[in-house]
């Protein structure tokens, strides 16, 4: 383990010319203090997680003082937004600390969110409010523990510094952590300022550093596009099975790496619904959850328009044609093992999707019944209990539950092994908007940060029984149906 100052930086990135970003200090808060420190995150980096006792590393994450070795910089990218291309976006209110490679040689890019303003804020204040700081960082801890590709979180530090939104609220900064924080809308950029010189540089850059296997291919830019095509995909496919709504899938919110990125209006599905718009912002329900998919395929089409100076249209065509397959392989792969299916059957679709139905038309909360499943007994005369008591049309429930129970029979399942293995991936925790909502409010009404270090170790271990933690797996209130979180959350 290392101090602050100690780290291993290696800035890759900042070797890159001048015109992909613009090299600047953060804007220091004024009496910082911190909100909440990931120990685990900490050992990504190498980090000793005593050095958020001290003042120095308090200082550093509120963009206070320097860190040795670090190389601060605001990325330049620009990126289609509900639809339409804005010529120029970048970062406009998070700066790039560095890059540091850790003694398992893995290079994770350190960012401040909320540090003050760049030449890529467009007129606003660059700050981050406590409130936004809060869902990034328990959401991205709580993607990470479902096992989905994420940013990390490595700590908040708020100051009483107000920045205005709808209101005053407390500023704050967090610390992210990524393999890369490009997005699609890196490359966008250049290839709208027709500046194709660049365009091939960061497509080097970012084959030579994350994607090295392709670097000797004679067509290397075409297996780029077609694995960023395959990891998007699969990725997508994951926040499908875990019900899971990002909010804002603009292409500057896409990872290069498939990871995901950006965390604002996010929702996890509680009464399931097909067209859920976790984002109050978004009146036409261009993100919903049903469009997510398609979504997914727009925006990589956008990334392969970009890339065309480098890789062929037919070859561009042949990358995004792995998108669908790999979708669906991965969703279908994850929803049978949901369902505690191990073989696979030409009609399980129509049996997945009978479900989901099902669950739509009874508003079944989606988490919690999947968890329930995992009780569920072949005996047909044994009562489907808790799982049946969530369907309102509870005949539709045992018509569906006779055609699953004869799929386990067909395979031979075994009802304690097969209700083990599906609570290891049906989790009992997500994070609920609510659930949520209780800690920021605690932390902006009270100064008590106590319920964001609860959720940020219950999230960590979503799929395990906690003792005394029972409450944070039930139904919402009734006064969650009120929180509105849009593009400002």
């Amino acid at each position: 383990m290392r101090v602050l100052d100690e780290l291993n930086f290696d800035n890759t990135y900042g070797r890159l010319p001048a015109g992909f970003y613009t090299r600047l200090e953060p804007t220091p808060l004024a009496n910082p203090y911190l909100v909440s420190f990931n120990a685990d995150a900490a050992d990504l980096i190498d980090l000793d997680p005593d050095e958020a006792q001290r003042e120095k590393f308090i200082a550093a994450m509120a963009g206070n003082a320097s860190i040795a070795g670090a190389d601060p910089l605001a990325m330049l990218y620009s990126g289609h937004q509900f639809g339409h291309y804005v010529p120029q976006l970048g970062d406009g209110r998070a700066i790039l600390l560095g890059e540091i490679v850790n003694h398992r040689g893995e290079r994770w890019t350190l960012q401040l969110k909320g540090a003050g303003k760049t030449p890529y804020s467009r007129g606003a204040d660059g700050r981050a409010v406590l409130r936004s700081t809060i869902r990034e960082y328990l959401c991205s801890e709580a993607m990470h523990g479902l096992g989905i590709p994420t940013t990390r979180a490595l700590c908040i530090v708020g100051a009483d510094e107000p920045v205005i939104r709808e209101s005053a609220e407390t500023a704050a900064v967090l610390l992210r952590l990524a393999g890369s924080h490009l997005r699609f809308g890196s490359f966008e950029v250049f290839y709208y300022r027709r500046q194709y010189d660049n365009l091939g540089l960061l497509a080097d850059y970012v084959i030579s550093e994350y994607f090295p296997e392709f670097a000797n291919q004679p067509a290397k830019y075409h297996c780029f596009l077609a694995e960023v095509v395959e990891r998007t995909a699969r990725l997508i496919a994951r926040w499908q099975a875990m019900g899971f709504a990002h909010g804002v899938m603009n292409t500057d919110n896409m990872s290069i790496l498939g990871l995901t990125l950006d965390y604002g209006p996010f929702g996890f599905m509680e009464s399931f619904d097909f067209g859920y718009v976790c984002n109050h912002s978004d009146e036409l329900g261009r993100y919903s959850f049903e469009k997510q998919p398609h979504i997914g395929l727009w925006n990589l089409t956008c990334l392969a328009q970009a890339l065309t100076p480098l890789v062929p249209a037919e070859s561009c065509n042949d990358a995004l044609a792995r998108y669908e397959p790999a979708y669906l392989e991965t969703y279908s792969t994850l929803m049978r093992e949901k369902l505690g299916l191990v073989t696979v059957e030409d009609a399980d679709r129509e049996l997945i999707m009978g479900l989901l139905d099902l669950l739509a038309e009874n508003r079944v909360d989606y988490t919690i019944f999947f968890r329930t499943l995992g009780a569920f007994r072949q005996d047909a005369a044994a009562d489907a209990g808790a799982v049946r008591d969530l369907f309102i049309a509870r005949d539709s429930f045992d018509a569906w539950a006779q055609g699953y129970r004869a799929r386990l029979s067909r395979e031979g399942s075994d009802d304690s092994v097969r209700s083990a293995r599906m609570n290891l991936v049906n989790p009992k925790y997500v994070l609920r908007n609510y659930l949520a909502e209780i800690a920021i409010r605690k932390a902006a009404e009270d100064r008590d940060y106590s319920e964001i270090d609860r959720l940020l170790k219950l999230l960590s271990r979503p799929f395990e029984e906690q003792p005394g933690m029972e409450s944070y797996a039930s139904f919402p209130p009734d006064w969650a149906r009120d929180i509105q979180v849009s593009c400002s959350s």
